[in-house]
């Protein structure tokens, strides 16, 4: 399924950035970062979408996109802030934890969700759970990053509810240019009230780009399954972007994955896979 395929090109990218994330995250506000990766993919995005059309953009499409937008800062900073004081294995799993909420906005869309689809999205997070709920000697769970990675996942299921609106009126490329301009005027305006300067982020500007990038990527590749069979399918794939996160972790920072990580992490795939039979 397309949808389904999509969804997981874009947890690749989110898993990606998420990882770069960590580090950058501990060596600059989150409002100046934010700033510079919104900024970096609008660069990378305006091209790209002149050369694509504005298409059938309405001014229903745009006020949607940026609806979304504005949303999409707040799951954003909800992950930025999360990550600055949580470990990887508490951050990512939660804030991946958003199918819940996207089955549910779907459902009050009007789509019907089967027995099938429940199940597949209980595997997989349950799985996150799994993997969330195991804790490194020293690496207690803090309150904070809970709060903040909560909203990130609540921001982000209303991202892709909304984007996905948006894109079947009005182009998916389209859609994300605006929705991701919107988001860099609130950081932008943000910053300016609290008087922020982007000086302490300028040095990060490399793996800042990247991420730019791989943030554009993901959320057009969620975006535009809003066009076809299933997007739900989409946004739940993505929510893999944790276990991506947490594989790259364990890889190449030495992060321990234990036991009852391992099984969080196939159980995620289990869910996954079901989806995919569907």
């Amino acid at each position: 399924m397309i949808s389904l395929t999509f969804g997981l090109m874009a947890a690749l990218c989110w898993g990606l950035h998420d990882f770069v994330v960590r580090d950058v995250a501990r060596k600059a506000p989150a409002l100046p970062l934010l700033a510079l990766v919104l900024g970096f993919g609008a660069v990378l995005l305006g091209p790209l979408t002149l050369i694509d059309g504005w298409g059938g953009m309405t001014p229903r499409a745009m006020g949607i996109a940026a609806l979304s937008g504005g949303v999409y800062v707040l799951g954003c900073f909800g992950l930025y802030r999360a990550f600055a004081i949580g470990p990887v294995g508490l951050v990512s799993p939660i804030c991946g934890a958003y199918p819940l909420v996207t089955l549910l906005l779907a459902m009050a869309a009007g789509r019907e969700i089967g027995g099938r689809e429940w199940f597949a999205v209980a595997l997989v997070v349950g799985g996150i759970a799994l993997v969330a709920g195991h804790r490194e000697p020293g690496q207690g769970a803090r309150l904070a990053a809970i709060l903040w990675a909560t909203l990130g996942a609540t921001g982000f299921a209303l991202t892709f509810q909304l984007g996905q609106i948006a894109a079947r009126e009005g182009g998916d490329l389209a859609v994300t240019l605006v929705a991701r301009l919107v988001a860099l005027m609130l950081v932008l305006a943000v910053l300016s009230v609290q008087r922020q300067r982007l000086a302490p982020a300028l040095p990060h500007w490399r793996p800042l780009s990247l991420m730019g990038a791989l943030d554009m990527g993901a959320l057009s590749l969620v975006l535009a399954s809003g066009s076809l069979p299933r997007p739900e399918y989409a946004a739940v794939a993505s929510s893999l972007f944790g276990v991506v996160t947490i594989l790259l972790a364990w890889r190449f920072l030495n992060e321990r994955l234990g036991r009852v990580q391992a099984l969080g992490v196939a159980v995620v795939f289990a869910g996954i896979a079901l989806l995919a039979a569907g």
